[in-house]
C-alpha cells in the first residue's frame, strides 16, 4: 500500500482531486511528536505562510487525512503543487491509523524556505478545516483559534 499524509490545505479532499492525484480512500491520521506550525514562506504573498510540520516533543501530534493512493506513482502528481524539491523535501514517515501504524509520504518544508512570524492567509486555513470530517473536535478547535493574515490576502485562481 501507499500512502498520503497530508496535514495543510491538502486535507481538503476537493482540492487533492481537483489537483488530480489519483487515490481510492480517505481515512484520519496523526503524526507523533511532531508539530503544525505556520512558517512556510508563501511564494505568492510576502507575510504569508503555508503549514508545515517540525519535530516536537513526544506528547505532540499533528493530525491530518491520510490518502491511500492509486499506485507508488500517484503522489507525483502532488509534487508540483508542493514545490517538491525545491521547497518541500517528501518524507515516509509513520502515521498512527485507527488500524495502526502506515508509512506514508509526507512533505516537509526545506529549511531555506521557512520564515519566521509569518501567518496563514484566512482562505488558506479553510482548506484545513475542510479536514474536519478526518479530525478531533480537538484538534478542530485548535485550528479555528490559529491567527489568520487579514482578508485581503484572496486565494489565487
Amino acid at each position: 500500500m501507499h500512502f498520503y499524509f497530508a496535514y495543510g490545505s491538502n486535507m481538503n479532499p476537493a482540492r487533492v482531486r481537483g489537483r488530480n492525484m489519483p487515490f481510492t480512500d480517505a481515512i484520519s491520521g496523526s503524526l507523533a511528536g511532531w508539530r503544525l506550525v505556520f512558517n512556510k514562506r508563501s511564494i505568492r504573498h510576502v507575510g504569508a505562510a503555508s503549514a508545515n510540520v517540525e519535530q516536537g516533543d513526544p506528547e505532540d501530534r499533528v493530525e491530518g487525512v491520510i490518502y491511500r493512493l492509486q499506485d507508488e506513482h500517484s503522489i507525483l502528481a502532488m509534487d508540483p503543487f508542493e514545490g517538491y524539491p525545491v521547497r518541500y523535501r517528501r518524507e515516509l514517515l509513520s502515521v498512527m491509523t485507527e488500524t495502526g501504524l502506515v508509512s506514508a509520504w509526507t512533505y516537509v518544508a526545506n529549511d531555506d524556505h521557512i520564515g519566521q512570524g509569518l501567518k496563514p492567509a484566512h482562505w488558506y486555513l479553510q482548506h484545513l478545516l475542510a479536514g474536519q470530517p478526518y479530525l478531533s473536535a480537538e484538534y478542530v478547535e485548535r485550528l479555528r483559534q490559529v491567527t489568520c493574515l487579514p482578508d485581503t490576502f484572496e486565494e489565487p485562481v
